[in-house]
């Protein structure tokens, strides 16, 4: 059994950490960080987790040092903290923003100037369908985005495929904005609406085409849900149809445990849709193509906190730790939700 401990447990990913790791049969969960709630009991701000837990937060330098350590925030505020704490890790997850990018003038341009850009491209990106085998000796892992994740898994099986650029329509529910998000996601200013907040450069669409090699643009909009993502990617192709793209689709996912093609004729839930998928380490993409033009639309859903956060992180963990990787992830969604 090993040892973990999580650099901002107060917030949703912080929680989502929490409820898969305390019952994860190989881990002991030995500290849980916040400066903010330092010395109350971490069921209070999470109260899923009542009688699963009596650990209480600590300060961040009271972290102890772990067999692992997963940071849900940037650290990059304080750098000589970030470091101090990452030190204690053995292995290190990191589930912001801070190393996603390997190149340091397009993290300048999404997210500003990075006070340590030696560190950038030096983290293992921890999405299991693509760097499966790097995740097995990785010490330094960088879980991408929420919407990232949904979009490569859609994309990447037909990248080879696709001409000029893919425009992506990311939708994102509010809990995607964080525990202390503000006044902008208020239940009266946010219910019923679909707020278009990035209309144009979405951070996240640097990240895609880090991960693809294609031209992305994207676009993200709030919607009035709580957990889920779901992104439409538009391409063009060459000489496409359906049977084509589905067998590049089943060809790539064969083997994997949590991504699932769903593109069918009849049914409620012909394409991919994220209600089902709400607590599930489980991302379904789905495709619809127009063989006369050549367009195809390319469709992912999970759930922003567990495969698009947590559970990635999670599953990283298994295969950095030789586990089965679904160890600790074995929950499939609700139906009806």
């Amino acid at each position: 059994m090993i040892s973990v401990g999580i650099v901002g447990g107060a917030g949703y990913i912080g929680g989502e950490l929490l409820r898969l790791l305390l019952g994860h049969p190989e881990v002991r969960v030995v500290a849980a960080t916040s400066t903010r709630l330092a010395g109350r009991r971490v069921d209070g701000g999470h109260p899923n987790l009542r009688g699963r837990t009596d650990l209480s937060y600590s300060r961040p330098d009271q972290l102890p040092e772990c067999d692992a350590v997963f940071f849900t925030s940037s650290g990059l505020e304080d750098p000589a903290l970030r470091a101090d704490l990452a030190g204690r890790g053995k292995v290190v997850f990191d589930l912001s923003s801070d190393l996603r990018l390997g190149d340091p003038q397009l993290f300048r341009r999404h997210y500003g100037a990075h006070p340590t850009p030696e560190l950038l491209g030096t983290a293992v990106t921890g999405l299991p369908e693509l760097y499966r085998d790097r995740l097995r000796t990785a010490d330094l892992i960088s879980v991408p985005g929420c919407m990232a994740t949904a979009a490569i898994l859609a994309l990447r099986p037909v990248a080879d495929l696709i001409d000029g650029v893919v425009t992506v329509d990311g939708r994102v529910g509010s809990s995607g904005s964080g525990a202390s998000a503000g006044e902008m996601n208020l239940h009266a200013e946010r219910s019923g609406v679909l707020r278009v907040f990035a209309p144009l450069n979405h951070r996240h669409q640097a990240e895609i085409s880090q991960a693809t090699g294609l031209a992305v643009r994207m676009t993200a909009t709030g919607v009035d849900a709580v957990r889920g993502v779901q992104v439409l990617c538009r391409a063009d192709a060459r000489q496409v149809d359906e049977a084509t793209i589905r067998a590049a689709y089943r060809r790539h996912y064969a083997d994997e445990p949590f991504v699932r093609v769903v593109a069918q004729k009849r049914g409620n839930y012909r394409l991919p849709e994220p209600k089902i998928l709400l607590g599930s380490n489980h991302c379904d993409v789905g495709f619809a193509v127009d063989p006369d033009s050549g367009q195809m639309l390319l469709i992912g859903a999970l759930d922003n906190l567990v495969k698009g956060g947590a559970g990635n992180a999670v599953q990283s963990l298994n295969i950095r730790m030789g586990w089965d990787e679904r160890t600790g992830l074995e929950f499939t969604g609700l139906h009806p939700a």
